[in-house]
């Protein structure tokens, strides 16, 4: 080479050196702009909801007033938090994503998506799209309080059981604004159906019944201020606070329910209400984060049922398990005498030993598909029995991200022979682990990820993931037996889901009619069939969520494999749970970014 060509090669590399030195300081400054401006969010959130700042550990310190008090759900409290979320969508708009490395692009989306989801729900005039009722079988602040303040308001110290009085005081404010706000709505027919209202009433009576010295919240409060050794004249005070304001507040809740009862209009979906074809729509798109129409998932379930079905219907007569349908394969399965535990305190205690081992079992099979598990703690508990009436089957409460409580994963024992043995390892391991519990585990540890990013929760994602959890559990070893048609069962349960919730609220079909549904297509009883269509009736599209989340784990998983062949490893597409969660089209580009990088290593 000669000397001038030399010279020239070597500015050309210094210069291509300088701008990608430059860009990449650029890029540092603009993403450092972003982090703060997400935790301006993050904490702007934390400040409008004392509840979630509890949930999270962040009531402490500097923000320590926010243990006294619970959410403000009035007309001012919900005008605040619309104003935040608007303000801070403007802010990231004005941050250009040029400017921003590969994983702030990233973050920016996701934060910009949750933000407009947000704003969704006031173009209905409501303030939640997937819970458009206020007070129902599954939602408002009786059905929701009591169990705050038992599970998640932390009592270590005497001003933590002063802040436990004080929003024990504040829960008569909080049935006041969910009764005025009912009432609000109700006056353009969004009321919950009858049968949810006779529910919600069963269980405000539940929680009305007892005197104010034998509530639950009152004993709760003795409970940890005497296994603190806390002195104080606790039941006597907070005895006093419901019996004068609470029960009040309840009685005025109750006799709201009683006259709506009367007037709400007939039929289960969102479609009895104005613009329900259309609310149904922006809550479907919201669960799945995708633009499939309720006439596209309705046909996509009906499929799957049938593949699903196929599947059991060999295995089950392979086991000697003979029936017309695959429901009454199962009914059969599910009736077998040594498949259930005894419907007493001591065979609730046995089922629940049984879901512990089953976590630790799994535990130590994790290392060969995840790299760096972490390993934080998980308590698996009862539904409280006074509201194990209207709640899920099961659900996972996260950890708050200082350690203070263990995440917890909730199973309703109402009557053990809604859960035959062979059902229980999928159910621990799509609420426990590889499933909610260890994705939101790496979510929740990731330094990489802001705050506001790491304590959101996308139902399509991580939903998707829980039942994508099951299938992997299989290839890791985690059932034996008959246990296989538990989860084969499960997955047939939310195909079959995408069938009952577009049933319901696009093509009209009854609670009873999705109900018997549910009881000859999965096998389940007649009464825990009817627990998931009236929560389905009332929280539209979130049931979907699962299966088409599923769908696209698999599908984004099968699509690495087949591209990069021998690079390809369980451990690697793993780790994109590191990144925190995201829309399925988002994930899908994430994925996409990530099998392109590594064809280059």
């Amino acid at each position: 080479m000669k000397r001038r060509e030399f010279m020239a090669a070597g500015t050309a590399v210094v210069g291509v050196a300088a701008f990608n030195s430059g860009l990449a300081m650029a890029q540092a400054g603009g993403d450092a702009r972003l982090r703060a401006e997400l935790d301006r969010i993050f904490f702007g959130d934390i400040n409008l909801s004392p509840e979630t700042a509890t949930s999270y550990g962040f009531d402490k310190g500097e923000r320590a007033a926010l243990k006294f008090r619970l959410d403000d759900d009035s007309p001012a409290g919900r005008a605040k938090r619309l104003a935040h979320a608007r303000r801070s969508l403007r802010e990231l708009q004005a941050i250009a994503p040029a400017g921003l490395s590969e994983t702030a692009r990233l973050q920016r989306d996701v934060a910009m998506y949750m933000l407009e989801q947000r704003l969704v729900a006031e173009k209905f005039q409501l303030d939640s799209i997937r819970r458009p009722y206020r007070i129902f079988q599954q939602g408002g602040a009786y059905f929701g309080i009591p169990d705050f303040l038992n599970t998640q308001h932390t009592i270590e110290t005497q001003q933590d059981a002063e802040a436990y009085l004080s929003r024990l005081s504040a829960f008569r404010q909080s049935l006041d604004d969910d009764t005025a706000y009912q009432r609000q709505i109700a006056s353009r027919g969004v009321v919950a159906p009858a049968w949810s209202i006779d529910l919600t009433l069963g269980q405000m009576r539940k929680l009305r019944e007892p005197t104010a010295a034998d509530s639950t919240m009152v004993a709760s409060l003795v409970r940890r201020t005497q296994e603190k050794g806390i002195p104080g004249d606790w039941a006597d005070r907070a005895a006093r606070i419901i019996e004068s304001e609470v029960y009040p507040a309840l009685d005025r809740q109750m006799a709201l329910m009683q006259q709506l009862r009367a007037t709400t209009p007939a039929g289960d979906g969102v479609w009895r209400l104005k613009n329900g074809d259309a609310m149904y729509a922006a809550a479907l798109k919201d669960s799945i984060t995708t633009d499939l129409s309720p006439d596209e998932v309705h046909r996509i379930g009906l499929e799957q049922v049938a593949d699903i079905g196929g599947q059991l219907t060999n295995l089950l007569d392979a086991a000697g398990y003979k029936g017309a349908t695959v429901g009454e394969r199962l009914a059969a399965l599910n009736a077998a005498p040594e498949q259930l535990y005894a419907n007493t305190d001591e065979g609730r205690a046995a089922m629940i030993a049984s879901l512990n081992q089953s976590v630790n079992q799994m535990k130590s099979l994790l290392p060969r598909a995840f790299s760096a598990v972490p390993d934080e703690p998980l308590e698996i508990r009862r539904v409280p029995p006074e509201i194990q009436d209207g709640a899920s089957n099961g659900y996972y409460y996260r950890a708050p991200l200082d350690g203070s409580r263990p995440a917890i994963y909730w199973i309703n024992l109402k009557d053990t022979a809604d859960w035959p043995k062979y059902q229980l390892p999928s159910l621990t391991f799509h609420e426990g682990v590889p499933g909610h519990h260890l994705q939101l585990s790496y979510a929740g540890t990731s330094g990489e990820v802001p705050l506001f990013l790491r304590t959101l929760f996308i139902s399509a994602y991580g939903e998707g993931w829980a039942l994508y959890a099951e299938q992997l559990a299989d290839e890791l070893g985690g059932y034996s037996g008959l246990e296989k048609a538990g989860y084969l069962q499960s997955f047939l349960f939310r195909a079959a889901r995408l069938v009952v919730d577009t049933g319901i609220h696009s093509q009209r079909w009854s609670r009873e009619q999705a109900t018997q549904y549910l009881v000859e297509t999965v096998g389940f009883s007649p009464a825990r069939s009817q627990r998931e269509v009236e929560r389905y009736c009332t929280q539209p599209g979130q049931a979907c969520s699962y299966k088409i989340g599923h769908n696209k784990w698999t599908e984004l998983r099968q699509r690495a494999q087949a591209r990069l062949g021998e690079k390809f490893s369980l451990a690697w597409f793993h780790d994109v749970l590191k990144e925190g969660l995201m829309p399925l089209e988002m994930l899908e580009r994430r994925v996409d970014e990530r099998i392109a990088q590594r064809l280059k290593v």
